[in-house]
């Protein structure tokens, strides 16, 4: 489940998800994608339903942006104490292979 951002956006989201459960990734199969997954379709609801789960993923999503964005020097503003620590839980859940870290990715 995501929430939605309007119009075009979400049909570029539903038809990436899609693509995703169908084709897979360069590391993940689309037939791991379907066992594991309850749905092959993703379903976008309004920020306005207040959804528990989507507000728990904002919560992880936008400190793990904003050390992407650090990262990558595209982020003016320090990250927040509460941010910080997020972050500290995630580093160890990215695959890493000596100073090399997966699972990251700036998109453009």
């Amino acid at each position: 489940m995501a929430e939605a951002r309007g119009g075009k956006a979400d049909m570029r989201l539903k038809d990436s998800f899609a693509r995703l459960v169908r084709d897979g990734s360069n590391f993940v199969s689309g037939q791991r994608f379907q066992n594991a997954l309850s749905s092959k379709q993703l379903k976008v609801k309004p920020k306005a339903r207040n959804i528990s789960g989507l507000q728990l993923a904002d919560i992880v999503a936008h400190p793990s942006r904003n050390e992407i964005l650090r990262d990558s020097g595209l982020l003016e503003n320090e990250i927040a104490p509460f941010g910080r620590e997020v972050i500290k839980i995630l580093q160890p859940k990215y695959y890493q292979s000596g100073r090399r870290v997966f699972g990251k990715k700036l998109l453009p």
